[in-house]
């Protein structure tokens, strides 16, 4: 289980949120919005903790992922602390009758609680430059056409109607509207907010929330999505202190919405090369346990990650 000091962090980070957003600012949300859009491979809970700790993070990865990249923690830099998963590999008692696929071994792997683990921002780091390739263009019109070839693989259908002015698009459940003549930063974000609707509001097995609640998730996506891709548009525009409500349960529930389907959109639209960064599981994280034997702890929905590779201590000496 998470030990307390990490808890702690993350409760506190909660906490404050919750404050400023019950003090009427929403500019604090704001900026965690823009975090979760650099560090969408993360959950909720771990950009919470990447915001709080150092909010001029702008890419984190673990100490060995960085010497992959030929660079170098340097000399007394402090970790920014994270909740990594730890998997589990199941033997079985007695002997398959036949050879076992990676499949099988695939199937066979657990999770089995979490850790403390550690991650440095870049400028905590030295050596070879970035490669070109983990940086954005912000290019609307390339991340215009990747965002309707998602559309249209999910089988959603894209339409130019200037009578749905003066809405700047519409979502029906399989049929996207917008408005002709935006620019193309725009209809990215207009595009993306839809897209948001058809993932979240459209499905016959979750229960419709009211407007508001809709139209601000859907808000909340495109702007954590436009900031990915470097895009500075208008979307910051919506009310984000509606995620909030009063209730931190609300606001948490919130932000996992938003957070899961904005990830889903930028897997999409950025190609795994851009973020060479936390592709590796921590050192030692996986052991191999007999079947039937693991004590499997119960994952916060705050907690789910997909964690990159750190070191055991949170400060650096060289």
């Amino acid at each position: 289980m998470p030990n307390e000091k990490i808890q702690k962090v993350a409760e506190d980070a909660l906490n404050r949120l919750s404050a400023e957003l019950e003090a009427g600012r929403s500019e604090a949300l704001r900026n965690y919005l823009s975090a979760m859009g650099k560090f969408h491979r993360y959950s909720w809970g771990n950009v919470l903790l990447i915001a709080s700790q150092r909010p001029e993070a702008t890419h984190v990865a673990g100490f060995h992922t960085w010497h992959d990249l030929e660079r170098w923690v340097k000399k007394g830099e402090k970790g920014i602390m994270i909740l990594a998963p730890m998997l589990v590999r199941q033997k079985d008692k007695e002997p398959s009758p036949t050879p076992a696929t990676d499949t099988k071994r695939d199937e066979a792997i657990r999770l089995a609680g979490f850790r403390t683990a550690y991650v440095f921002d870049v400028a905590q780091t030295e050596g070879r430059p970035l490669p070109e390739f983990a940086k954005t263009s912000g290019n609307p019109a390339e991340y215009g056409e990747k965002v309707k070839a998602l559309v249209a693989k999910q089988g959603i259908s894209v339409e130019y109607d200037p009578g749905i002015a003066p809405a700047q698009g519409m979502s029906s459940g399989g049929r996207i509207r917008l408005v002709p003549g935006l620019s193309s930063a725009e209809e990215f974000s207009v595009l993306v907010h839809e897209l948001a609707h058809e993932m979240l509001h459209h499905r016959k097995d979750v229960a419709m929330p009211p407007k508001l609640v809709r139209e601000t998730q859907a808000e909340a996506v495109a702007f954590v999505v436009c900031r990915a891709v470097g895009l500075e548009t208008n979307t910051a525009a919506a009310d984000y202190i509606s995620l909030y409500n009063g209730d931190k349960k609300t606001l948490a529930e919130s932000l996992s919405v938003v957070q899961e389907t904005s990830a889903k959109i930028l897997d999409e639209l950025l190609p795994e090369q851009r973020i060479p960064f936390g592709q590796r599981m921590p050192d030692g994280v996986t052991a191999e346990i007999t079947k039937g034997t693991e004590t499997q702890a119960s994952p916060s929905a705050m907690l789910a990650d997909h964690t990159p590779e750190m070191p055991d201590t949170g400060t650096w000496d060289r």
